[in-house]
């Protein structure tokens, strides 16, 4: 290929992934809805930036910055309309050690160098390949940053000076010996205080944002009482002018191992947080590509303005859905909301006390855990709760993108070893039989039916989700089992979703066939009960498609019973007849 053949093909590449027209469109149709969306993010977002800018080692108004700089470019470039970007605790895990070794002007340099290969991932459209992550490997990987996040805020919590020292339990071990030799009392009630509202406020209101309110109340009970407490401090009015003065090309080899834990760091949890937007939303899809693009552009433009390496964040994401947010507009408005707090409100955010962020991010280390998910998962397979274990010890006990290759690396050959023992050369007849008429009979009365052969697993759940979901024209989904070979925790939880996507477009869904070696799996994340409940589990598929029909005639879709045809006998799930349509190979659709 010729170098301006290569230019043109990269150029075409970078025009694909910029804003488009249609990003535009969707912010002019319901603008009030995400004001108040972005509203609603920028007060459960400051006193996170401020919390995490400390937690990271640059000071609070680092997290601003990035707040604000990432928040506006990773809306606008991105590949998603819901999500919001920012400092996030995970991003703060990797960059402590950073800070330690090289000082703030090495953090700067990472996030440029790490935005940068965001960008070429985003040219070499890298971003699908995040979807082959299992759920135990995410789910190990978010126990394990909850607890580093946790044991990053024990020192600021008891009032102490930062401990030395690289691993955050030995340092939270130094705090707790210090504060045992000199207790700092103020500091651990207006941390605890500050936790305690959160996490009880959320019960109670989950839309009041608590985590502001907590920290108001904390900063004048220590302002009145006059409590020996440490303080935010002096912060700028403004953000700082845009400079490389922090840039020492000498040090880029050295720094390029960090920027590559960074950028995968960013990719990672960026992808991970939109797709758990798509899935509470009907009518939102992400562009993983451009999502990397976006996230590329905010890092190498955020270190300009004094801020740390930036990423998507799955709780603001999740509070900017939960709030009617519909389009980019909502990220935007909540990083200009923050831009004006900082504009106006510097002299009093200088007066929070650093033990109540510390109280914020206890408690939101708390929130990430995800107890329900976390016990399904364990009950699933035990392969399923093995890789989950072992990817939270090593996020606590190494770092977290050893933690991520150590877990997909164990769940791939649990999942290569539980392949291989159920495979089986099995001799069988052919079968030409000719099931068009039927086939075609069973969709003019909107019924489908769907058979899967093989294993429903991590490596392939995701691409059938997407297809099943997307069939059209059906008013009745039948899903034939009785040919899975093994399915595990992904598979399950992606067949939920599936389920319950089908359900809410309005297509009611039938299994059957489902064997004794996997109720278990389906039963621990929630696959089978309600539909056992409704009567939609049948043990083949001549009793679901009489169901199915059935189920038309009670709603009235179908009059009468004309044009019905006849099961066969040779259709029943675990014999050798044809499929009505089939799901192979392991698994697809067709």
């Amino acid at each position: 290929m010729s170098v301006g053949a290569l230019t043109r093909s990269t150029w075409r590449r970078v025009v694909v992934l910029l804003p488009t027209k249609a990003d535009l469109a969707a912010m002019r149709r319901q603008p009030r809805r995400d004001l108040i969306a972005g509203l609603t993010v920028a007060v459960v977002a400051l006193p996170l930036a401020l919390g995490f800018g400390v937690s990271s080692g640059l000071g609070a108004a680092a997290g601003l910055a990035t707040a604000i700089v990432a928040g506006i470019l990773a809306a606008l470039f991105g590949g998603s309309n819901l999500q919001v970007s920012g400092p996030t605790g995970a991003m703060t895990v990797v960059l402590v050690p950073i800070v330690a070794s090289y000082g703030p002007g090495g953090v700067l340099t990472v996030g440029v160098l790490a935005g940068l290969i965001l960008l070429a991932l985003a040219l070499l459209r890298a971003g699908r390949y995040v979807r082959y992550v299992p759920a135990p490997v995410v789910e190990g990987f978010t126990v394990g940053i909850a607890a580093v996040i946790f044991l990053q805020q024990v020192p600021a919590a008891l009032g102490v000076p930062n401990p030395d020292g690289e691993k955050v339990t030995v340092v939270a071990w130094r705090a707790l010996v210090e504060f045992v030799g000199h207790p700092n009392w103020p500091a651990l009630i207006l941390a605890l205080g500050v936790a305690a509202v959160m996490l009880s406020g959320a019960r109670w209101r989950p839309t009041v944002p608590f985590s502001l309110i907590a920290v108001a109340a904390a900063t004048v009970v220590g302002h009145l009482l006059s409590l020996d407490v440490t303080r935010i401090g002096a912060l700028p009015a403004t953000l700082p002018a845009p400079s490389l003065g922090f840039l020492d090309l000498a040090a880029v080899p050295t720094l390029f191992t960090s920027a590559l834990a960074v950028a995968a760091l960013a990719a990672l949890e960026s992808l991970l947080s939109a797709t758990v937007a798509d899935g509470m939303t009907v009518n939102q899809r992400h562009d993983p590509d451009r999502e990397l693009f976006g996230q590329g552009v905010a890092n190498v433009v955020t270190p300009l303005f004094g801020g740390v390496p930036a990423t998507a964040a799955i709780a603001r994401t999740a509070v900017n859905v939960r709030s009617g947010a519909q389009s980019r507009l909502a990220a935007l408005t909540h990083a200009v909301a923050l831009a004006v707090i900082i504009l106006v409100a510097a002299p009093l955010v200088a007066h929070i006390p650093l033990a109540a962020l510390a109280g914020v991010l206890l408690a939101t280390a708390v929130r990430m855990v995800e107890v329900g998910s976390l016990a399904a998962l364990a009950r699933s397979t035990r392969s399923d709760a093995l890789v989950m274990a072992l990817t939270a010890i090593a996020t606590v006990a190494l770092d977290l993108i050893a933690a991520v290759g150590i877990g997909i690396v164990l769940a791939a050959a649990l999942a290569i070893r539980k392949i291989a023992g159920a495979a089986r050369l099995e001799e069988v007849p052919l079968d030409i039989t000719d099931h068009h008429a039927e086939e075609a009979a069973l969709l003019r009365e909107h019924i489908v039916a769907y058979r899967f052969d093989g294993p429903l697993f991590f490596a392939a759940a995701h691409r059938f989700l997407l297809e099943l979901s997307e069939a059209a024209d059906v008013r009745v989904m039948i899903l034939r089992m009785s040919r899975v070979s093994t399915i595990d925790g992904t598979g399950a939880l992606v067949l939920r979703d599936a389920i319950e996507r089908l359900e809410h477009r309005g297509v009611t869904v039938y299994v059957s066939g489902v064997s004794a070696g996997h109720e278990k799996t389906l039963e621990a994340v929630g696959v089978l009960d309600r539909l056992r409940l409704a009567g939609r589990v049948l043990p083949g598929t001549p009793e679901a498609i009489a169901a199915a029909r059935a189920h038309l005639h009670r709603t009235g879709v179908l009059a009468t019973a004309s044009g019905n045809a006849s099961t066969g006998p040779g259709d029943h799930d675990g014999d050798a007849g044809p499929p009505l349509a089939d799901v192979a190979p392991s698994p697809s659709v067709r």
